[in-house]
């Protein structure tokens, strides 16, 4: 299926004012004097974006982040429940290679970051996975279109091609994989899908922040959080893709019944 030429215009304004006002945020955040662990200004260039993309095709934007019906009860609850998951995996490894994975306290109340990163995490993913992952499924499917936001996504923290190439490939890897968890949990929830993106997004990065020492450019953690992030992603790919086929090769009278299971 073609993208519309509306379609494109969107995605083109999009991305290109999502990576500009990133930078510019970027830019001030040190006048400001806001930890960058409690929230990062760049987060609000994608809500920015879709503002300014609103004010020029409102009802296509409308209809984007309204989404479709809700199709699926379960996943939402799965992907929270993966947040936690990679980030303890991660931190028990690099635990067990004696090289960190411990707690370690935020200089701010942690009240404040918990608020901030969820308002920070919205402010990206009603952009990344509201605006922009609907706009590319229908050309590229719901795997295609996660790889390509979560490399787009990976892209726009610029910053990360200034460390280690391996940081940077590790990055791009748990950017990808991450994308990929979300595209596939989220794909028929409907209306949900802000909250439930920007609450797994901001566990990875309070868990990141409590238990990965990444932020230093340090390599280890990075290659450790994205190989969890890689596999986590398989297994989302492996049992969606078990779960399509189950649904194809029921019986006519029992795709009904299968239908109304998968939305339970």
């Amino acid at each position: 299926m073609r993208m519309t030429p509306v379609d494109i215009r969107v995605t083109a304004s999009f991305l290109a004012v999502a990576f500009l006002t990133a930078g510019l945020l970027g830019a001030v955040q040190p006048a400001t004097r806001i930890p960058a662990e409690v929230i990062q200004l760049t987060q609000f260039g994608p809500a920015l974006a879709v503002g300014a993309a609103a004010l020029l095709w409102p009802r296509r934007v409308r209809a984007l982040l309204a989404g479709g019906p809700a199709r699926s009860g379960s996943r939402g609850a799965l992907l929270i429940l993966t947040a936690p998951l990679v980030i303890a995996v991660s931190a028990a490894t690099y635990a067990a290679l004696g090289e960190g994975g411990r707690p370690t306290a935020p200089d701010a109340p942690f009240a404040l970051i918990a608020a901030a990163q969820l308002l920070g995490a919205c402010a990206e993913e009603i952009g990344w996975r509201c605006l922009l992952q609907p706009l590319l499924r229908p050309r590229f499917g719901p795997l295609g279109a996660s790889v390509a936001v979560g490399a787009v996504w990976g892209v726009w923290h610029v910053q990360v091609f200034a460390q280690h190439p391996l940081y940077a490939a590790a990055f791009l890897t748990m950017a990808v994989s991450l994308s990929v968890v979300m595209g596939w949990a989220l794909d028929g929830t409907g209306a949900s899908r802000l909250l439930l993106a920007g609450g797994f997004h901001a566990l990875i990065n309070i868990g990141m922040l409590l238990f990965m020492d990444e932020e230093s450019g340090t390599v280890t953690p990075m290659v450790l959080f994205g190989l969890s992030c890689l596999t986590a992603a398989a297994l989302w790919t492996w049992l969606s893709a078990r779960r399509g086929r189950a649904a194809e090769s029921a019986p006519a009278p029992d795709r009904l019944t299968a239908i109304m299971e998968d939305a339970r």
